[in-house]
Parts: structure tokens; C-alpha cells; sequence
């Protein structure tokens, strides 16, 4: 390993004058060709000053963070709707780009495995949680950032998006398009412990907002699940209404892909006769036939942001965050 003496022997220099120029001495009085022909030697001679030195081996020495990632749904039901499963990546991708180990566990016969998060400094909470759930995770640990709801906001990061005003930024643009009889088909997510559902601000927002403007009609409101299954058959029973609603706000893509099946196997055009509006843009939603109009949820980058407030607890920041992500609506052929 090359030393100050190797240099300031090369440079034709004090050894005094090298260290002085290595570690960046302002005060030094000397001109600029000598200060650079020492720095290309030491540069040629891979010389690593002290200070770099201790740097390198902390950072190589550091121990690796390492947290909990708790999921709200199933692997099976992860799949049949993608929205939290990209989420999921935008976690995934950048606790890779940082170093930093996921302990994971999914929801299997309605209950969470929290055994298996060992030695976790902190959790990331997908998903939606009773409050009994949220004080199991806190015996884990209590640094949490919960994504996608925001309980005890006086106590834990969140990262959300206003989804009210998500839901009037489609309905909005549904009015502008002219329609006056608009149906909705969403569903409930439950909490599992009680099998309880979870209230879906979706569909009270619809309810509210179309009401306050006389163009709500029940009988145009249908509620399953939210997988493109329950899309299709919603939809079928929306197509044997006697006023059919000639445009559809569909609480999920993946329940948009399903009503859109049904709606095409009837022989009816989208939009000239029906026009429908989906929610989160997921990946397939631009190669529907023919393309959906979504609302996009900018979902990965939930998942990154998550990370990024978990890393600032981790570092010591004791005031609660929440993050709200804005929404984009993307107007594609269905609307």
C-alpha cells in the first residue's frame, strides 16, 4: 500500500505538504499544477487517506438494516388484484437499492405469522388493520409506517391518498361527459379477525357526492368483491336493469376488467352504449378492449416513500408523517 513518503518522494515534495494537499488545507500556499500533479499521484498510487479509510471499513462493518413487512391480503388474493402487490415492488425495489433486508409475512388463514419478525427495527404495514392488529404490531416494535390507511396518525408515518377527492375527480369528469344516469360497482375489503368489513370510502363518496346533486340512484349501485370475478357478475345483474346507467364507475380495475367481459358477451359498445371508469390503473388497464379510463395510483411509489419515512424513524425522528399521494386521471377510450 502506497504512503504519504511514496508520494512526496514521487511529487518531489515534503511529506508535510502532501498530507496537507490530501486532506484539502485551503491555507496551504502552493501553486495549482503542483497541488494537481500531487493529487494524479496519489490518484495513480490508489492512496486512501486515513479518514476515507476508517469511512470504508464503518460502512463495510455497518450492519444491515433489517424490517418487517406485514401484508393485509393473501398471496392468492395479491393476485387476483394487483394493487397492493405493486405496492409491494415499490417497497421491495427500493429497500434493494438501500441495503436493506425484508422479513415478510402474507395473511394465511386470517391471521399474520408476527413470529417470524425477528430482530426487525421496524415494520411496513400494506394494507387495512383492526386496532387490536395495530397494537400486536406495536409489541413487534414501534417504529411503523402503515401504507394505504393511516391509523393513530399521532403515532405512526402513513402514506395515503386522498381517495375523496380521487373519487370527485372521476365523478367530475363522468358529469362533464354529460352522463346524468351513472351506476357504481365496488367492493368490501373485511378485516379478518372479525370478518368485519371495512368501510370503502369509495362507494360513500359516490353515494354523498352524486346525492348532493340529485343523480343518485340505488338500484344502479352494486357491491362484491374486488377481483374481476365479481366485476363480471355485478355487471351482469347491472345489464338486467330496465334503465341501464349509461356509464359505470368501477371501484378497481381488476373489477373493470370483469365488467367489461360482460358487457362485450351482451353485444353492447363501449362507450357508445355503456362507458366506464375504472380505479388504480394497474399494468393491464391500457390493454383492455378497448383501453380503460382509469384513475392512476401512483402505487410504487407509495411503496418507495414508506421506506423512505421508516429509514428517517430508524435515524431517530420522533414527530409522526403523513404522506398523501396525489392521483392522475388518465383518459383512455372507455369514457
Amino acid at each position: 500500500m502506497a504512503t504519504i513518503k511514496d508520494i512526496a518522494n514521487k511529487a518531489n515534495v515534503s511529506i508535510t505538504t502532501v498530507s496537507r494537499v490530501l486532506n484539502y488545507d485551503k491555507t496551504l500556499s502552493i501553486s495549482d499544477d503542483k497541488r494537481k500533479i500531487i493529487l494524479e499521484i496519489a490518484e495513480d498510487f490508489n492512496y486512501e487517506t486515513p479518514r476515507n479509510r476508517k469511512k470504508r471499513i464503518a460502512s463495510a462493518s455497518k450492519k444491515r438494516a433489517r424490517i418487517g413487512l406485514v401484508y393485509f391480503t393473501s398471496l392468492h388474493e395479491e393476485l387476483e388484484d394487483p394493487y397492493y402487490l405493486s405496492i409491494r415492488l415499490g417497497i421491495e425495489k427500493q429497500c434493494s437499492e438501500d441495503g436493506i433486508e425484508i422479513i415478510k409475512t402474507f395473511k394465511i388463514n386470517d391471521e399474520y405469522d408476527l413470529s417470524v419478525l425477528t430482530d426487525v427495527e421496524g415494520l411496513i404495514c400494506i394494507g387495512k388493520f383492526t386496532d387490536v392488529q395495530v397494537s400486536k404490531f406495536h409489541e413487534v416494535s414501534d417504529k411503523i409506517v402503515f401504507v394505504d390507511c393511516s391509523p393513530s396518525e399521532e403515532i405512526y408515518d402513513s402514506v395515503t391518498i386522498n381517495l375523496e377527492d380521487s373519487v370527485i375527480k372521476v365523478l367530475d369528469a363522468i358529469i362533464k361527459e354529460g352522463h346524468r344516469s351513472i351506476g357504481f360497482i365496488g367492493g368490501k375489503e373485511y378485516f379478518s379477525e372479525y370478518n368485519t368489513p371495512v368501510g370503502e370510502r369509495r362507494d360513500k363518496v359516490f353515494v354523498e357526492y352524486l346525492s348532493e346533486r340529485g343523480l343518485y340512484d340505488e338500484k344502479s349501485r352494486f357491491i362484491g368483491e374486488f377481483n374481476p370475478r365479481s366485476g363480471y357478475e355485478l355487471m351482469v345483474k347491472a345489464l338486467e336493469l330496465d334503465d341501464i346507467p349509461t356509464v359505470f364507475f368501477v371501484a378497481s380495475d381488476s373489477m373493470a376488467i370483469g365488467a367489461l367481459r360482460a358487457i362485450h358477451e351482451v353485444g353492447l359498445n363501449i362507450p357508445k352504449d355503456i362507458a366506464m371508469v375504472g380505479f388504480n390503473d394497474i399494468p393491464t388497464a391500457k390493454y383492455t378492449f378497448p383501453p380503460l379510463t382509469t384513475l392512476h395510483v401512483y402505487t410504487e411509489f407509495m411503496g418507495e416513500t414508506a421506506v423512505e419515512l421508516l429509514k428517517e424513524r430508524l435515524e431517530g425522528r420522533k414527530i409522526s408523517k403523513k404522506v398523501i399521494v396525489q392521483t392522475t386521471l388518465i383518459i383512455r377510450e372507455t369514457l
